[in-house]
């Protein structure tokens, strides 16, 4: 029998940064990944790392209406889910992130000793892409 070794990418999509976590070949736990700048190498960079690592799906934090009732992230969002899908031609599931930033927030203090490090936007950018993706892959079970 052929082993499956896909993975399952997490993006928490930010306007500076854009934060990755990747699914186990299992598709059961999602690791906090890395952080890339939303910049002119932003898909260059998720393109390399969506072959890098066999990348066969993609859940992408979609903020909720409520949320975003006086800002248009929900369209830059939009935006970089159609350039997303016509560069890697990957299926990209949509995920509510309600409440993820706050999820992360919490596991950083619980898990990094220096508040110094704590404050680090790029740790909470990782570590919600890792809640989305963490939520998507519980909700197969």
């Amino acid at each position: 029998m052929e082993q499956d070794y896909t993975r399952i990418m997490g993006i928490d999509f930010g306007l500076k940064r854009i934060g990755i976590a990747i699914s186990d070949p299992l598709h059961i736990f999602a690791s906090a990944f890395t952080v890339f700048q939303n910049d002119e190498k932003l898909f260059s960079n998720l393109n390399q790392l969506i072959s890098e690592k066999n990348i066969k799906l993609i859940i992408l934090g979609m903020p909720s209406d409520e949320e975003t009732s006086n800002t248009s992230i929900v369209k830059h969002v939009k935006k970089f889910k159609e350039r997303l899908f016509k560069e890697s031609k990957l299926e990209i599931i949509e995920w509510d992130e309600t409440y993820t930033s706050v999820i992360a927030e919490k596991r950083i203090i619980e898990s990094v000793n220096k508040k110094k490090n704590r404050r680090k936007k790029e740790l909470v950018d990782m570590n919600s892409a890792s809640v989305i993706l963490q939520e998507y892959l519980d909700s197969r079970k």
